[in-house]
């Protein structure tokens, strides 16, 4: 069994990560450590957690963790996986992992180095109704893939949320615009060669709170949008030659509504349900990185994390140059 160990009692944690870990099949939860003691310890009772501590770096020297999630805030990612992986703990890390591309390069050292596994905790590649639209673009199931459609948004003005500040890494492209590239690019298996983009900014706080992007793969295009200051809807579309597909949940499955992949073939003049009732993504995800730890599967790799933070990357210059950039490799 894997001994998990939590560093942070963050939000994300208490409502999906912690819940996940102690339902997965290959794994406990050991251990989970705040700056503040006495939070650690109130997060600890709640959940069973045999283990608080009031410091990351004594969860980190614990000979009763194998390995630790890392909830903290984005700006703070890259330095405990890196503190995290000198100590030889397996490392699933939130999204996203870094601020720029090249500060994954580090990571990937640090991998290497330790022998450890070091993953970003993208739960939406693990989800079946995921692997449902990988494998119906693959099989042809809508001709050739044209283009590509999505939208992320929730309204969140609060100035104390992380989100909203700069220094924590906060903005609309970091905390949501991750997703509707990570799909893409997961189930077509294309990279982005070049990007538009529209990028707006708040006033006050100085994030990003609306982008809107245009993304030229060679073999398609992409388009999608995401706010952190409009109303709440999430949606992606895959669209071909002879069909097209509608994942209608696509990242927060089962908040927004429920699992469902619709296919809608030309040919066939009709449609093709897929549901995919009661599924955990976060379990899903935690019992991948325990097997991968194992030796027995595949986690998100820091590779697929570096291409994905060039998109982003790109995003921002795109917004700055007012036209078209290249995305680079």
């Amino acid at each position: 069994m894997f001994r998990w160990g939590v560093l942070s009692t963050a939000k994300i944690g208490r409502e999906h990560l912690i819940p996940a870990f102690l339902d997965a099949e290959n794994g406990v939860l050991s251990a989970i450590a705040s700056r503040d003691v006495a939070r650690a310890e109130a997060v600890a009772r709640r959940f069973g957690i045999p283990l608080a501590f009031g410091s990351y770096e004594d969860l980190l020297a614990s000979d009763q963790v194998d390995g630790v999630y890392i909830p903290l805030p984005t700006s703070q990612h890259v330095e405990w996986s890196l503190k995290a992986a000198a100590a030889g703990k397996h490392v699933l890390c939130e999204k996203p992992i870094a601020l720029a591309a090249d500060e994954i390069d580090a990571l990937i050292a640090a991998r290497e180095a330790h022998g450890v596994v070091i993953s970003e905790a993208f739960m939406v590649t693990y989800h079946p109704q995921w692997l449902k639209v990988k494998a119906l673009l693959a099989e042809g199931a809508i001709g050739r893939l044209r283009h590509v459609q999505g939208a992320f948004s929730y309204f969140n003005r609060d100035a104390a949320n992380m989100r909203n500040v700069v220094e924590l890494g906060g903005g609309a492209l970091p905390d949501i615009g991750v997703y509707p590239t990570v799909t893409t690019r997961f189930v077509t298996g294309a990279e982005p060669v070049r990007v538009a983009a529209k990028v707006e900014r708040d006033a006050e706080f100085g994030t990003d709170t609306y982008s809107s992007v245009t993304a030229d793969f060679g073999d398609f295009d992409m388009s999608f949008y995401v706010s952190t200051v409009m109303a709440q809807r999430q949606e992606m579309v895959f669209h071909g030659e002879t069909g097209w597909i509608r994942v209608a949940t696509p990242f927060n499955a089962g908040l927004y509504g429920a699992d469902v992949v619709t296919l809608h073939d030309q040919h066939r003049g009709g449609e093709e349900v897929f549901r995919f009732p009661g599924v955990r993504q976060y379990v899903l995800e935690a019992e991948a990185f325990a097997r991968a730890v194992a030796g027995e599967g595949a986690v998100y790799s820091l590779e697929d994390s570096r291409a994905n933070q060039r998109f982003i990357d790109a995003i921002y210059r795109a917004g700055e140059a007012g036209g078209w950039v290249d995305v680079g490799g």
